[in-house]
């Protein structure tokens, strides 16, 4: 949880984690107080809202002005990389937020907003890359990593590993409607809009509409 073997640091934790469900105002204040000096490095500004989860926060890094709502989970779980969750900027994380990182990494850009209950997965060094400006709208998964490998039939498929993939790489000013999927090897090139209820599969184009299972190109945003 803690993500170091200091037993100093481990007590510090312990006392932030007994500030997390303290809500209100006093709660408010009490975090941005004292959880700044768990993390690798944190801006000013920054707001926790309660009940937020954090695990290995010394690998992860905020900019200033971010804002972590109610229920948020940073899960920054990768002893290869100090640098596990990275969120730049006035980004914002909506209730129920999880970002997760199981020996992957997730950079989140400025001013990005993440829905309520969506979850982000990095595993096994397949990358989450959100730019900046990008919208994820409530309940999106989004995962770099998210295939094992199933050739082998003696073996469950849970121990065969899991299959690389290059992770994924949502660019600037990209929309991501409620409830869609994104997967690993996918790249939302910059401008580009996906419908809610899709699942995409590969990627798309600049400037372009996405819509479906698996998700296609419908029309691009110039109207062509």
């Amino acid at each position: 949880m803690v993500g170091q073997r200091s037993f100093a640091k481990t007590l510090y934790y312990e006392f932030c984690s007994w500030l997390a469900p303290i809500p209100g105002a006093v709660g408010l204040g009490l975090r941005k107080v004292f959880w700044p000096r768990l993390f690798g490095s944190c801006g000013s500004g920054v707001l926790f809202g309660a009940n937020t989860l954090l695990r290995h926060p010394g690998r992860i890094h905020l900019g200033d002005n971010i804002v972590v709502s109610e229920g948020v989970v940073l899960d920054g779980r990768n002893v290869n990389d100090e640098r596990a969750i990275v969120i730049a900027d006035e980004a914002m994380l909506a209730n129920n937020v999880s970002i997760n990182c199981k020996g992957g990494t997730v950079n989140i850009g400025a001013r990005t907003g993440i829905g309520a209950q969506t979850i982000i997965h990095s595993i096994d060094a397949c990358p989450v890359i959100i730019g900046a400006d990008a919208i994820i709208g409530p309940q999106c998964y989004i995962v770099g990593g998210g295939s094992y490998n199933m050739d082998r039939l003696d073996v469950p498929i849970a121990t065969q590993g899991i299959k690389p993939d290059g992770g994924c790489h949502i660019e600037d000013n990209v929309w991501v409607g409620a409830n869609a999927s994104i997967m690993g090897g996918v790249t939302l090139a910059g401008g580009s809009v996906v419908a809610a209820g899709a699942v995409v599969t590969r990627s798309i184009p600049a400037n372009t509409i996405c819509a479906g299972v698996p998700a296609k190109v419908i029309k691009n945003r110039d109207g062509g």
